[in-house]
């Protein structure tokens, strides 16, 4: 069940406030409370590494419903652009141009990646397994949308990639948990860079 608002930002207030001192606490350390201090300050993808399906599945859960809406599935868009900026600097960014109830699941979905990823070690992950539950969901928008892969295709605007990633993520919605953590993974690492590839 996912933490209200108020005890997930004040778990990581703590968090904050406490990893500076962990070298000269006496006790209790980051370690006894079940935290890895070293997960504070890593990268996007160490932390998505070390996070749980269900945590990830939960950002692909507040992506997939803020792509809903046209305004937003452009900011949705332009952050899985290739050279877009996916740290968590930047999710927060993203995250800020969103309507006030998108930002709330975006930044829970996003503190929760990054709770659970301070209690977890790395996670299995296969990249060519993410690939081949990507190229699935996007078989199956292809089938039903014939406008799917036009929109992928080298040359096409703006506006009809990001249509296509509404229905990607729509036909990601209907797989299972891991699969679609799996893909939120891969894409959040390589941004839409691969899509047309991999699903055409």
């Amino acid at each position: 069940m996912p933490l209200p608002a108020p005890s997930i930002r004040s778990l990581l207030l703590a968090l904050a406030v406490a990893a500076p001192m962990a070298a000269t606490a006496q006790e209790p350390t980051l370690q006894d409370w079940g935290f890895d201090p070293s997960v504070l300050v890593a990268d996007t993808s160490e932390l998505l590494r070390r996070a749980p399906d269900p945590a990830v599945d939960g950002l692909f859960q507040a992506v997939h419903a803020a792509a809903k809406a046209p305004r937003e599935a452009q900011v949705l868009c332009a952050l899985f652009d290739p050279d877009a900026d996916r740290s968590l600097s930047g999710l927060n960014g993203a995250a800020a141009r969103l309507s006030p109830a998108s930002q709330e699941r975006f930044a829970l979905a996003v503190a929760e990646v990054l709770v659970a990823a301070t209690q977890n070690p790395p996670q299995s992950f296969d990249p060519a397994t993410a690939r081949q539950a990507m190229k699935s969901a996007g078989a199956t928008a292809a089938i039903l949308h014939e406008d799917f892969l036009p929109g992928l295709a080298a040359g096409a605007g703006a506006d009809a990639r990001c249509h296509s990633f509404g229905l990607l993520l729509d036909a990601l919605q209907t797989r299972p948990l891991a699969e679609r953590a799996a893909v939120t993974r891969l894409l959040l690492l390589e941004g839409l860079a691969r899509v047309g590839t991999t699903t055409g």
